[in-house]
């Protein structure tokens, strides 16, 4: 997928010429895209998760990609950050195989950083889009529900909390987020009924905010991000910080009450 990545975003998006220039992990890709509009060099950071497999988030994959929005944010020529997932995959949710090894405390560092991770993409100092380029399950749902905008890819994909199905319950900062950007129509089916969904009837729950052709995710959702970027970065950030203050310092207050209960 990260090799495909300059393939899937066309040389003109929004009316701006676009270049790419990529630093990388094992397992995250940042590619920036350079934006060459009238005004001082620009670029959209795009963070593209490739394990090669179903995008566990196990703890090395959570803080490779914290770092990738970390680096983002302090760029100044960075105006947004797109994180994207692999062909047919965004995220799969947390290491299962962390889970069935039976360690508590290795469970519970990786969910909690995992919050973390949620927590940062909802707070982040510059617009975060979400290119759901496949299925995004439990965790993977819960980073979509972070981001400012989500695309998806149409096509056989599911989105969802699965995690009643599988004998799992949600940790309080989870609550928190879902409460915050799933619709209240959907609630209950989502949360306590672990319902799936496709990409298309993930709009209406409010996992996704449109959806596109695969081929599209990308460069739609890089075109959200530099739409996004146009915006007043004073006022952007005043508007973040009131509107979305509350709900971050409760998931701060989850996530250390998780990580050392």
């Amino acid at each position: 997928m990260p090799d495909l990545v300059p393939d899937l975003v066309p040389d003109l998006v929004a009316g701006v010429w676009l270049s790419y220039h990529s630093g990388m992990s094992e397992q995250v890709v940042t590619t920036h895209v350079d934006v060459d509009g009238d005004q001082d060099p620009r670029s959209v950071a795009l963070i593209t998760l490739d394990d090669g497999k179903a995008n566990a988030l196990s703890r090395s994959m959570i803080a490779d990609v914290r770092t990738a929005l970390t680096a983002a944010e302090a760029d100044p020529n960075c105006i947004a950050a797109v994180i994207a997932g692999r062909e047919g995959r965004f995220s799969a949710g947390f290491d299962l195989s962390v889970i069935q090894a039976g360690d508590s405390s290795e469970v519970v560092a990786m969910v909690a950083d995992g919050g973390e991770l949620v927590r940062h993409i909802y707070g982040a100092t510059v617009p975060v889009v979400a290119a759901c380029t496949g299925h995004a399950l439990a965790a993977g749902a819960l980073m979509l529900l972070g981001a400012d905008i989500r695309v998806g890819a149409e096509g056989p994909f599911k989105i969802g909390l699965n995690e009643v199905a599988i004998g799992m319950t949600l940790p309080d900062w989870a609550y928190t987020i879902v409460r915050e950007r799933i619709s209240k129509r959907h609630l209950q089916r989502s949360i306590t009924n672990a319902r799936i969904t496709d990409p298309t009837a993930a709009v209406d729950v409010g996992f996704l905010d449109r959806v596109v052709p695969w081929d599209q995710v990308v460069a739609a959702a890089v075109e959200e991000a530099v739409a996004l970027a146009a915006l007043d970065t004073k006022a952007y950030g005043r508007m973040m910080r009131e509107f979305r203050g509350e709900t971050l310092v409760t998931m701060a207050d989850q996530i250390a009450a998780y990580r050392n209960g």
